[in-house]
């Protein structure tokens, strides 16, 4: 007994055990878009820099170079030109060295694109220069003293390098000021001209093509040198300022990659000056430079969207959502002609239908001699006559005769003057081809009858 006790028990206690809540759902949070301001005009120094024949020593600079400006190459003027220049020098402050074909100074020497390298937060530059045959261009390392650059007076510092530490070159035009692209060594900052402008930390060049040239017996060389041909510029749709991924292949070539059409076009100015500067060497002077001319970067169509506010790439919510978010307009209400006309004081008069408008009611009786006039005789009305008494005003509104009722139309308008007689005689000439009206009067045969008999 006290075992069936315990089970009905144990029984009953299960069924009021009650399940836990299940656990409320996750909120997912959709981010918006990188929000992408346009680059405003930027006054650029644009000089020719004469490039020297050896290494030149590193030098430290607090801020990273401007976006790379756009400048197409003009066709090869003869064989074996090299295209130089095209991107940001040191000279107290960052200037634009412009592109040009030039031969080399010896047979044999080659060109070695400048070097930028993101180290504690500065940037390691070594200008582009002419290496001599055999000339490996080797990265400054760890641990050296490098020396600070010299700045102009009156230079305003820019924002420091945004990336990871090491080698990289300069953003696409358009982008965000301090942003690099990290890249392999020897990278000529052109081949990121086509690129869309970056807004975050993401894009990134790497080689893609290797052609290896082995049997090289000069001792200044290593063996199999490597000659790139193409590299691949990477970057994910959460670093660009159109919001989409990036992985093209590019020619490793300068004039090649600078031939490319922008996707902003960041024009660089001709220089004032045909003569070159001599490129900036610790301890030396500095050169004059000219003045500096005014960059307009021009962007495309989905660009300039989105830098308005009014597209995606600001978070915005596009105009066709916005409409579907918006909650229904209320359904327009059919105002009758009794409601147009209304009085606005607030009265309770009753509004009168629209079929009112069709058929007008006779003029409402303004004395009282006339108000007597059209109220029907006292007395028990005969029978031909319950169903035709004249309406009251009241009921004239809710039982309106329409337009093809002549004899009923008179018959108000013979009340409302008050001339009785009238209302009889028009309602004693008969209707062609259609039954007498009722007119709250005997008929008209009855009428006949009585005037034989007198």
């Amino acid at each position: 007994m006290k075992t069936k006790i315990a089970v009905l028990c144990s029984l009953v206690l299960a069924g009021c055990v009650t399940a836990p809540p299940p656990p409320p759902p996750r909120a997912y949070v959709e981010l918006a878009a990188p929000v992408y301001d346009p680059p405003p005009a930027q006054p650029v120094v644009c000089v020719y820099v004469d490039p020297p024949l050896v290494e030149p020593a590193p030098i430290a600079i607090g801020w990273a170079p401007p976006p790379l400006l756009v400048e197409a190459p003009p066709p090869l003027p003869y064989a074996g030109a090299v295209w130089t220049g095209g991107f940001w020098e040191w000279q107290g402050t960052w200037v634009w060295a412009h592109g040009r074909w030039a031969a080399p100074p010896q047979p044999g020497y080659g060109w070695v694109q400048p070097y930028y390298e993101n180290r504690g937060g500065s940037v390691v530059f070594i200008t582009a220069h002419w290496a001599a045959p055999g000339v490996v261009f080797t990265p400054p390392p760890l641990g050296i003293s490098i020396s600070a650059a010299v700045v102009l007076p009156g230079v305003v510092a820019g924002v420091a390098p945004i990336g990871p530490p090491g080698v990289f070159i300069p953003a696409p035009p358009g982008s965000r000021p301090g942003f690099i692209v990290p890249a392999p060594l020897g990278t000529a900052p052109a081949v990121v001209t086509s690129a869309p402008p970056v807004v975050a930390v993401g894009m990134h060049v790497q080689n893609v093509t290797v052609n290896n040239v082995s049997n090289v017996t000069n001792v200044t060389n290593v063996t199999n040198v490597t000659n790139i041909t193409h590299v691949s510029v990477i970057a994910p749709a959460s670093a660009t300022a159109t919001g989409q991924a990036v992985n093209a292949s590019v020619p490793a070539q300068a004039h090649l990659a600078a031939a490319l059409p922008p996707v902003v076009k960041a024009q660089a100015p001709e220089p004032a000056s045909a003569k070159a500067i001599p490129a900036f060497a610790p301890g030396h002077p500095l050169a004059a430079l000219p003045p500096a001319q005014t960059v307009h970067p021009v962007l495309p169509a989905n660009l300039a969207h989105a830098a308005s506010g009014t597209g995606n790439a600001r978070g915005n919510v596009p105009p066709a959502a916005q409409q579907a978010a918006r909650p229904p307009a209320p359904a327009p209400v059919a105002e009758t002609a009794g409601e147009r006309d209304a009085p606005k004081s607030g009265a309770s008069e009753p509004a009168r239908p629209a079929v009112q408008r069709a058929t007008p009611l006779a003029a409402e009786p303004k004395t009282a001699d006339e108000g007597q006039a059209a109220r029907p005789p006292k007395g028990p009305a005969p029978a031909s006559e319950a169903k035709t008494a004249v309406p009251k005003p009241a009921d004239r509104v809710a039982a309106a005769k329409p337009p093809a009722q002549p004899a009923a139309r008179a018959a108000e308008t013979g009340h409302s003057s008050g001339q009785k007689e009238a209302v009889h005689q028009k309602a004693a000439s008969p209707e062609p081809k259609s039954p007498p009206k009722a007119s709250g009067n005997p008929p008209a045969r009855d009428q006949k009858k009585s005037h034989d008999e007198h």
